[in-house]
Protein backbone atom coordinates (compact mmCIF):
# COMPACT_ATOMS: atom_id res chain seq x y z
CA UNK A 1 0.00 0.00 0.00
CA UNK A 2 1.92 2.66 -1.02
CA UNK A 3 1.54 6.10 -3.29
CA UNK A 4 4.28 5.75 -6.23
CA UNK A 5 3.96 9.81 -7.32
CA UNK A 6 1.83 12.48 -7.12
CA UNK A 7 1.43 14.17 -11.09
CA UNK A 8 2.22 17.88 -11.51
CA UNK A 9 -1.62 18.91 -11.37
CA UNK A 10 -2.98 16.98 -8.27
CA UNK A 11 -6.04 17.97 -5.95
CA UNK A 12 -6.94 17.19 -2.66
CA UNK A 13 -10.44 16.29 -2.58
CA UNK A 14 -12.06 16.28 0.98
CA UNK A 15 -15.03 14.73 1.11
CA UNK A 16 -18.04 16.34 3.63
CA UNK A 17 -15.79 17.26 6.77
CA UNK A 18 -19.00 19.19 8.00
CA UNK A 19 -20.03 20.43 11.27
CA UNK A 20 -23.14 17.74 11.03
CA UNK A 21 -20.73 14.74 10.12
CA UNK A 22 -17.83 15.66 12.02
CA UNK A 23 -20.38 15.85 15.10
CA UNK A 24 -22.60 13.53 14.83
CA UNK A 25 -22.70 10.29 17.86
CA UNK A 26 -19.99 7.72 16.43
CA UNK A 27 -21.71 4.45 16.55
CA UNK A 28 -20.19 1.52 18.66
CA UNK A 29 -16.96 -0.08 17.27
CA UNK A 30 -18.12 -3.09 15.36
CA UNK A 31 -14.91 -5.47 15.73
CA UNK A 32 -12.90 -3.84 13.14
CA UNK A 33 -10.71 -0.38 13.56
CA UNK A 34 -10.96 3.10 11.47
CA UNK A 35 -9.42 5.99 11.95
CA UNK A 36 -11.02 8.42 14.56
CA UNK A 37 -13.10 11.35 13.74
CA UNK A 38 -10.87 13.44 15.03
CA UNK A 39 -7.65 12.09 13.34
CA UNK A 40 -9.38 12.52 10.24
CA UNK A 41 -9.99 16.17 10.54
CA UNK A 42 -6.47 17.12 12.04
CA UNK A 43 -5.00 15.06 8.80
CA UNK A 44 -7.42 16.44 6.22
CA UNK A 45 -6.34 19.59 7.10
CA UNK A 46 -2.50 19.14 7.23
CA UNK A 47 -2.70 18.21 3.78
CA UNK A 48 -4.98 20.26 2.77
CA UNK A 49 -2.21 23.03 4.08
CA UNK A 50 0.97 21.50 2.62
CA UNK A 51 -1.82 21.07 -0.75
CA UNK A 52 -2.12 24.75 -0.57
CA UNK A 53 1.65 25.25 -0.07
CA UNK A 54 2.37 24.12 -3.62
CA UNK A 55 -0.06 25.68 -5.10
CA UNK A 56 -2.63 22.76 -5.93
CA UNK A 57 -6.03 23.18 -5.91
CA UNK A 58 -7.72 21.66 -2.61
CA UNK A 59 -11.35 20.89 -3.18
CA UNK A 60 -14.03 21.22 0.20
CA UNK A 61 -17.32 19.03 -0.77
CA UNK A 62 -19.99 19.23 2.20
CA UNK A 63 -23.18 17.30 1.08
CA UNK A 64 -27.00 19.40 1.49
CA UNK A 65 -29.00 16.99 -0.06
CA UNK A 66 -29.60 13.06 -1.07
CA UNK A 67 -30.44 11.32 -4.16
CA UNK A 68 -34.10 11.14 -5.47
CA UNK A 69 -33.83 7.24 -5.91
CA UNK A 70 -35.89 4.73 -3.27
CA UNK A 71 -33.36 2.42 -1.36
CA UNK A 72 -33.81 0.53 1.97
CA UNK A 73 -32.89 2.75 4.59
CA UNK A 74 -34.15 6.25 5.57
CA UNK A 75 -32.87 9.34 4.71
CA UNK A 76 -30.07 10.67 6.63
CA UNK A 77 -30.96 14.61 6.03
CA UNK A 78 -34.20 15.46 7.09
CA UNK A 79 -35.19 18.95 5.44
CA UNK A 80 -35.34 20.68 8.92
CA UNK A 81 -31.44 20.62 9.91
CA UNK A 82 -30.29 24.01 10.50
CA UNK A 83 -27.69 25.71 8.53
CA UNK A 84 -24.69 25.38 10.82
CA UNK A 85 -25.01 21.33 9.68
CA UNK A 86 -23.78 22.20 5.97
CA UNK A 87 -21.05 24.29 7.44
CA UNK A 88 -17.18 23.58 6.64
CA UNK A 89 -15.40 22.45 10.02
CA UNK A 90 -13.31 25.42 11.70
CA UNK A 91 -10.43 26.02 10.00
CA UNK A 92 -10.68 23.71 7.31
CA UNK A 93 -11.85 26.26 4.61
CA UNK A 94 -8.70 28.39 4.91
CA UNK A 95 -7.98 29.78 1.53
CA UNK A 96 -10.26 31.86 -1.39
CA UNK A 97 -8.37 29.86 -3.49
CA UNK A 98 -10.04 26.53 -2.30
CA UNK A 99 -12.74 24.87 -5.16
CA UNK A 100 -16.21 24.75 -2.78
CA UNK A 101 -18.66 21.89 -3.90
CA UNK A 102 -22.27 21.10 -2.38
CA UNK A 103 -23.49 18.10 -3.31
CA UNK A 104 -26.78 16.43 -3.58
CA UNK A 105 -25.73 12.89 -4.19
CA UNK A 106 -23.43 9.94 -2.86
CA UNK A 107 -20.68 10.79 -4.73
CA UNK A 108 -18.91 14.85 -5.53
CA UNK A 109 -19.22 14.74 -9.39
CA UNK A 110 -22.86 13.35 -10.18
CA UNK A 111 -24.24 16.88 -8.88
CA UNK A 112 -21.60 19.04 -9.17
CA UNK A 113 -19.60 20.77 -11.80
CA UNK A 114 -16.44 19.33 -10.15
CA UNK A 115 -15.57 17.75 -13.23
CA UNK A 116 -15.34 20.69 -15.80
CA UNK A 117 -14.17 22.82 -12.42
CA UNK A 118 -10.85 20.38 -12.67
CA UNK A 119 -10.06 20.13 -15.79
CA UNK A 120 -10.26 23.81 -15.92
CA UNK A 121 -6.86 23.76 -13.65
CA UNK A 122 -5.27 20.70 -15.64
CA UNK A 123 -5.91 18.14 -12.98
CA UNK A 124 -4.67 14.92 -13.60
CA UNK A 125 -5.01 13.60 -10.29
CA UNK A 126 -7.34 13.40 -7.27
CA UNK A 127 -6.35 12.50 -3.61
CA UNK A 128 -9.16 11.22 -1.41
CA UNK A 129 -10.05 12.45 2.67
CA UNK A 130 -13.33 12.29 4.01
CA UNK A 131 -15.86 10.80 5.51
CA UNK A 132 -17.53 8.65 4.82
CA UNK A 133 -14.89 5.90 3.13
CA UNK A 134 -17.58 3.42 1.94
CA UNK A 135 -20.03 6.22 0.91
CA UNK A 136 -18.93 10.07 -0.19
CA UNK A 137 -15.39 8.85 -0.39
CA UNK A 138 -15.61 5.61 -2.41
CA UNK A 139 -18.74 7.14 -4.81
CA UNK A 140 -16.58 9.82 -5.62
CA UNK A 141 -13.10 8.12 -6.14
CA UNK A 142 -15.09 5.63 -8.50
CA UNK A 143 -16.31 8.59 -10.52
CA UNK A 144 -13.20 10.28 -10.94
CA UNK A 145 -11.24 6.88 -11.85
CA UNK A 146 -14.97 6.43 -14.99
CA UNK A 147 -13.53 10.44 -16.01
CA UNK A 148 -10.05 8.90 -16.40
CA UNK A 149 -8.45 10.66 -13.07
CA UNK A 150 -5.48 9.29 -11.41
CA UNK A 151 -6.90 8.72 -7.72
CA UNK A 152 -5.13 8.35 -4.48
CA UNK A 153 -6.06 7.62 -1.27
CA UNK A 154 -4.88 9.01 2.07
CA UNK A 155 -6.59 5.85 4.20
CA UNK A 156 -5.90 7.37 7.81
CA UNK A 157 -7.32 10.41 6.49
CA UNK A 158 -10.54 9.08 6.47
CA UNK A 159 -13.16 7.10 8.40
CA UNK A 160 -16.78 5.59 8.38
CA UNK A 161 -19.63 4.92 10.49
CA UNK A 162 -18.37 1.32 10.42
CA UNK A 163 -15.39 0.15 10.52
CA UNK A 164 -15.79 -2.77 8.49
CA UNK A 165 -17.32 -0.99 5.77
CA UNK A 166 -13.80 1.51 5.83
CA UNK A 167 -11.86 -1.86 5.70
CA UNK A 168 -13.95 -3.22 2.42
CA UNK A 169 -13.55 0.12 0.84
CA UNK A 170 -9.00 0.30 1.76
CA UNK A 171 -8.48 -3.34 1.17
CA UNK A 172 -10.94 -4.42 -1.23
CA UNK A 173 -11.94 -1.39 -3.03
CA UNK A 174 -9.39 1.10 -3.33
CA UNK A 175 -6.65 -0.86 -4.79
CA UNK A 176 -8.80 -1.00 -8.13
CA UNK A 177 -9.25 2.71 -8.22
CA UNK A 178 -5.73 3.56 -7.47
CA UNK A 179 -3.04 3.93 -5.02
CA UNK A 180 -3.21 4.04 -1.50
CA UNK A 181 -1.11 5.70 1.48
CA UNK A 182 -1.00 7.48 4.63
CA UNK A 183 -1.00 11.34 5.10
CA UNK A 184 3.10 11.04 6.10
CA UNK A 185 3.82 9.54 2.93
CA UNK A 186 1.66 12.12 0.78
CA UNK A 187 3.07 14.50 2.91
CA UNK A 188 6.97 14.02 2.03
CA UNK A 189 5.58 13.27 -1.84
CA UNK A 190 4.58 16.71 -1.85
CA UNK A 191 7.57 18.00 0.38
CA UNK A 192 9.78 16.39 -2.59
CA UNK A 193 8.48 18.48 -5.33
CA UNK A 194 10.17 22.13 -4.01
Amino acid sequence: MTISTLDAQTALVVIDLQNGIVNSPQPPADGASAPQTADVVSRSKALAAAFRAQGLPVVLVNVAGSPAGRNETPRRLPADIPAEFFALVDGLAESEDDILVTKRSLGAFATTDLHDRLRERGVTQLVFTGISTSVGVESSARHAYDLGYNVAFAVDAMTDRSAAAHENSVSTVFPRLGESGTTEEILGLLADRK
